[in-house]
């Protein structure tokens, strides 16, 4: 074992301090490519933990929020030059992010290197806040005039799922601060530690109790944060059960909820796309990236019938270059899956759809078949040929490496397909036509719809993103993204008052 793969312990962060659980609990994480391999021990806090967290976040409100924009901007620029500074660390952290999530390390590096843009972005919308609210009043009107202006809300929880959290995080964190608010952060349970040391190297550079970070169960402890009467804005990516749950918890308090919840995003290929290595691997990556573990990866694939062999062809080469195995290592293009739950969830789908006589491939190299077959959460990527539409693969979320591939054979087909699905978050169409694409996007039930990509690698973090249905409730990112942590405060004077 080297140096950089000693097992830690992480601590949470509260008020400015390190410190271990209230009652001195930890829990194990361990390397999903190696099961048996123990990568470190996380705290478990406690319910009292959670009640520090909140009571020093409530404490630092004042003086944040009165701090105002200007300084909170050149704070937020300060991270983020601190978070790309230490190019060693930034090696350090990924290499740990991957041996406790499992994803390659190019992924890991790249998540590395969002949070830092994603705190320039959010002190950039910061600015334009501060220019929304000098150029009132607006409007004004023969008896009034009247300014709108932005408040924070005070704590904000924000919760934080294991498959992208530093990407997720910086989705989240920056927008909450510049607005004024300070936060209580907790991370998933199986993947703490990286995004632990990340958010502690942030917390430092901030006055005490603005930035306080919890880890451990959610069942132990997500309620005690969610219902806390001290907070004032939850914003939570997971599931959809648990999305309900926390919806339910918050209301209690009438808290108001922000609420991603993935999606089953449905991908439209027309007659005249263009097809070609790269636009298949560009799908390969839209669909396999993380092991298809991203709430907007491609998860169903339909394709005009008079080009749907073409793409079954292509898009399994594409599936067939995947080396599977340790995502530490430079030739790995996907790793495991994050933990034996979610591969089982996986597995299932590909069991039953071949029970039920579907034409299933798995694709991918496996260099190493002892490690493989060795207990890991492996799974190559499963493709599923002219999927029925009652199939679980089809119907619910995969959230891994297995996608059905189907025909269509008219636009409003497959619109309508696209459509029949709960979920409600991304989508793309394929196609040479814009106009055709802008047309047929603006018929789907999705927040968010890339033409000719799919996945982080197409979306421009200036777009709000969020979903329909039960993909959630309210959004992340862009200018709505940071709008969504201040309330509006309008402010009107009798007509002359403020403007001549």
């Amino acid at each position: 074992m080297s140096n950089m793969d000693q097992v830690i312990t992480t601590d949470i962060y509260i008020g400015g301090d390190r410190r271990p659980a209230s009652d001195g609990g930890t829990y194990d994480l361990y390397n999903p490519a190696r099961p048996s391999e123990l990568v470190g021990h996380a705290t478990a806090a406690t319910r009292a933990d959670i009640d520090d967290a909140v009571k020093a976040a409530h404490a630092a409100f004042p003086a944040w929020a009165e701090m105002g924009y200007q300084a909170r901007i050149d704070l937020m620029r300060q991270v983020a030059e601190m978070l790309g500074a230490n190019e060693e660390d930034i090696k350090y952290r990924s290499r740990l992010f991957t041996r406790e999530h499992g994803k390659i390390a190019r992924e890991t590096l790249m998540e590395m290197s969002r949070v830092g843009d994603r705190f320039r972005q959010a002190a950039a919308y910061g600015e334009r806040i501060m220019v929304d609210e000098v150029m009132g009043p607006a409007p004004v009107g023969p008896q009034f005039d009247t300014i709108v202006t932005r408040q924070p809300r005070g704590v904000a929880a924000l919760i934080v799922p294991w498959n992208w959290p530093l990407s997720i995080l910086g989705a989240k964190l920056p927008q909450a601060l510049v607005t004024g608010n300070t936060v209580v952060v907790k991370p998933a349970e199986n993947s703490a530690m990286a995004p632990v040391l990340t958010l502690q190297m942030i917390a430092k550079m901030l006055p005490p109790g603005v930035v306080n970070v919890v880890t451990g169960s959610s069942r132990s402890i997500g309620d005690a944060l969610t219902g806390h009467p001290l907070v004032r804005n939850v914003n939570f990516t997971g599931s959809v059960p648990v999305g309900r749950h926390v919806m339910k918890v918050a209301a209690e308090n009438l808290t108001p909820v922000t609420l991603e919840l993935g999606g089953n995003d449905a991908a439209l290929v027309l007659e005249d796309a263009a097809l070609n290595d790269e636009v298949f691997n560009k799908m390969y990556w839209g669909a396999f990236g993380s092991s298809g573990q991203i709430c907007m990866a491609m998860k169903r694939l339909y394709v005009h019938e008079s080009r749907y062999d073409e793409v079954v062809d292509g898009f399994t080469a594409a599936c067939e270059r995947a080396v599977v195995g340790d995502g530490l290592l430079p030739e790995t293009t996907m790793g495991p899956v994050n933990n034996a739950k979610q591969l089982r969830v996986v597995t299932d789908m590909i069991a039953e759809a071949r029970a039920k006589g579907a034409d299933v491939r798995e694709c991918g190299q496996v260099p190493d078949e002892e490690l493989y077959n060795g207990g890991g959460y492996f799974q190559r990527p499963a493709l599923v040929y002219n999927a029925d539409p009652s199939l679980s693969v089809v119907r619910e979320e995969q959230f891994g490496p297995a996608m059905p591939i189907m025909k269509f054979s008219t636009e409003a087909e497959a619109i309508a397909l696209a459509n029949d699905s709960e979920f409600g978050l991304c989508s793309s169409v394929w196609t040479e036509d814009a106009e055709r694409a802008v047309g047929i996007a603006k018929k789907l039930e999705a927040g968010y719809t890339y033409l000719n990509g799919h996945g982080p690698m197409a979306q421009d973090g200036r777009g709000p993103f969020g979903g329909f249905k039960n993909s959630g409730i309210g959004r992340n990112m862009g200018y709505d993204g940071v709008l969504a942590f201040a309330e509006p405060h309008s402010i009107s004077a009798p007509a002359g008052f403020l403007v001549d």
